[in-house]
């Protein structure tokens, strides 16, 4: 895989195909935004999604906000407003409107971002800036196997992943946090994510570990436990604003959630294309369950990292399975 950088202006690509006489818009074409924040002392993580469906002129997503280890089901979480229909957003300039208030506003795509949401009842608020200090890295796919199904769509298809010092305060019924941290996005447009049971092809549990430790440092993999290297499938690492190509990727699950199955315990060893290594363990401090996609388990959380020199970070990590891997270890 060779690393390349997607130009600013793809944060604003919200394609709606119209297509001609015996066209159509294949039916599980998406756009995505995410973003996200934690909140390390006080165990908080923010999932906050936006997912655009082209074909039906939808979309859905709001903000999930999640605290400790102990959310079992959606409505666990200290606040949901993720929404499954909402109808196209507002777009006004290079602001995204939601029905349901939240807002994406790339005030200089590429670089800096303002996100901002208001529950109804107004007990749940935040304002947030979003300043990126890594390069926009293209990315082709996330979901094994929905690369097969690029073709059948006809669209220019892409995504991109950044890390962004991400500032603000967040309002949670009657408590009010500074939020100061380094988090990543992503996004996708033109992605064919089929909506099957099992998924596109069999694949054990994903995972997406991104992680950052400072100008020097940072990374993201996406792939299965790989004791032996070989199944981290998107994988990158930036020093001092460089991309740098890895080689390879070891993950090993050290314990998993009794109820929720994703990982809470694991390392991480990644080979750069130099033959540098570097270990890493990584132990979640918040986890929940979130639904955006109906066909996967989808698990997001909030990872202390702590690398091979003493260092520690936090980050999300996030993790998918599909029913077979459910059923085997609900099983054990």
């Amino acid at each position: 895989m060779t690393l390349s950088i997607q130009p600013g202006p793809t944060d604003l690509l919200l394609p709606r195909p119209a297509p001609g006489p015996g066209e159509s818009v294949h039916p599980y074409t998406v756009h995505t935004h995410y973003f996200g924040f934690s909140i390390p002392e006080a165990a908080i993580g923010a999932f906050l999604y936006a997912r655009y469906m082209p074909a039906f002129g939808l979309s859905q997503g709001g903000p999930v906000i999640f605290r400790g280890m102990d959310n079992t089901v959606p409505l666990d979480v200290e606040y949901h407003d993720y929404r499954a229909t909402m109808p196209w957003p507002a777009v006004e300039g290079h602001a995204i409107r939601f029905d349901c208030g939240y807002e994406i506003d790339f005030v200089k795509p590429g670089e800096l971002v303002q996100l901002r949401y208001t529950s109804p009842d107004g007990e749940v608020a935040f304002t947030l800036e979003q300043r990126a200090v890594t390069p926009l890295i293209a990315r082709g796919h996330v979901v094994p196997g929905e690369e097969a199904h690029h073709d059948t769509s006809g669209l220019e298809h892409g995504g991109s992943e950044q890390f962004m010092h991400c500032t603000g305060e967040l309002r949670l019924r009657g408590e009010t946090y500074a939020v100061d941290c380094h988090a990543v996005r992503d996004r996708s447009w033109n992605q064919v994510r089929s909506e099957e049971p099992g998924g596109a092809q069999p694949s054990p549990p994903v995972g997406w570990s991104p992680a950052w430790f400072g100008d020097d440092l940072a990374f993201n993999v996406t792939g299965t436990e790989s004791p032996d290297g070989g199944a981290a499938y998107y994988k990158w690492l930036v020093r001092h604003g460089e991309m740098v190509e890895i080689e390879s990727v070891r993950r090993r699950v050290l314990e998993r959630h009794p109820v929720l199955h994703s990982a809470v315990r694991q390392e991480l060893e990644i080979v750069d294309a130099g033959g540098r290594v570097q270990r890493f363990e990584g132990r979640a401090i918040a986890v929940a369950p979130v639904y955006a996609w109906p066909n996967v388990a989808f698990r997001d959380s909030v990872h202390r990292w702590e690398d091979d020199q003493g260092r520690v970070t936090h980050c999300t990590y996030q993790e998918i399975f599909w029913d077979r891997d459910q059923r085997k270890m609900r099983r054990g």
